[in-house]
């Protein structure tokens, strides 16, 4: 695992190219740190097409160029700001494209046809990836491969979409937020960002981490309330902000992977701690299994709460 040190928080970069060699276990080790005291870390060597991503961020700042950058600062909010009045909106242009259970791309106002082939070719691959480390997550749980994808998914899978955003240049930055602090709603976001502007910054221990932009296009990934629920509060969804600047119009392509509308999200049970049962019979159990795991007495009262012999 690379650190990268900003500001004495050292944000993890997990290679995922670590994971098909002798280090598996130590890169396991490393991702299951990651999501469990973060919930929010970097991948390299992630196997989506470093020169595809980069064709990405470039015809997303050139839509944004061509259609919406006159239309946001035509916009009252722009006005209000020059004035010195200040809003409870955020200081972003976006846009929003859903990819499955069904693909809305082709609405998007004045969107070409080479970026919609172009994103349908990104999105494909960021598919893979989601999938793939969704299930690594499983295993750092302790669950089936596949659990999160299956307890995400409705009659077509998970839902998958992408939050296209532009944080343009702002003449008062001490006055707006390009985004107010939040926690993300969904499961995994996957975030392909600027290599040159900054301005995300995510809680941790009480302070705000600055994520330095992502060079060599590397993937940004946090966690989100649905994991956080479905973890048992294992992985934590981290709250968030994005900062103005007054120097640079920052890129954010932020892709979710996210329950399906109709999913019914619970704590996975095998997360869940053992209840129902009288203190005489964990004391019991405890007089026999004092100096043992902790972990493996809880197993024993939770498969005793199921009914299963022991």
């Amino acid at each position: 695992m690379v650190l990268i040190k900003e500001r004495e928080m050292e944000i993890p970069v997990i290679d995922f190219s670590e994971l098909d060699g002798e280090n598996r276990i130590k890169t396991m080790s490393l991702l299951d740190h990651a999501c469990d005291k973060w919930g929010f870390f970097m991948v390299d060597n992630h196997g989506v097409d470093k020169e595809l991503m980069e064709k990405v961020k470039k015809m997303i700042n050139s839509h944004y160029e061509d259609h919406l950058k006159e239309k946001f600062y035509q916009s009252e909010m722009v006005k209000a700001l020059s004035e010195g009045k200040t809003s409870d909106a955020d200081w972003e242009s976006s846009f929003f494209i859903w990819h499955k259970p069904t693909s809305s791309i082709c609405k998007i106002p004045n969107i070409s046809d080479e970026l919609i082939k172009t994103m349908d070719e990104y999105v494909s691959q960021l598919h893979k990836f989601a999938a793939r480390l969704s299930n690594l997550m499983c295993e750092n749980l302790g669950l089936s491969q596949e659990y999160i994808t299956n307890a995400f998914s409705g009659p077509e899978g998970p839902a998958f979409g992408t939050k296209v955003a532009k944080y343009p240049e702002c003449l008062r930055p001490e006055l707006m937020r390009g985004l107010r602090e939040h926690t993300d709603a969904g499961g995994i976001i996957l975030l392909l960002q600027d290599d040159q502007v900054p301005g995300l910054e995510f809680l941790k221990d009480g302070k705000w981490v600055p994520i330095p932009p992502s060079k060599n296009n590397t993937i940004f990934v946090n966690t989100g309330d649905q994991l956080e629920i479905l973890s048992n509060g294992r992985y934590k969804s981290a709250v968030h902000r994005v900062m103005t600047v007054k120097d640079g119009c920052r890129l954010s392509i932020a892709t979710f992977y996210n329950p399906a509308g109709d999913a019914v999200i619970s704590p996975a049970p095998e997360l869940l701690y053992p209840s129902g049962y009288q203190f005489q019979d964990y004391l019991k159990l405890y007089s026999t299994t004092k100096f043992g795991d902790k972990g493996s007495r809880f197993h024993t009262m939770k498969k005793r709460e199921n009914g299963d012999s022991v």
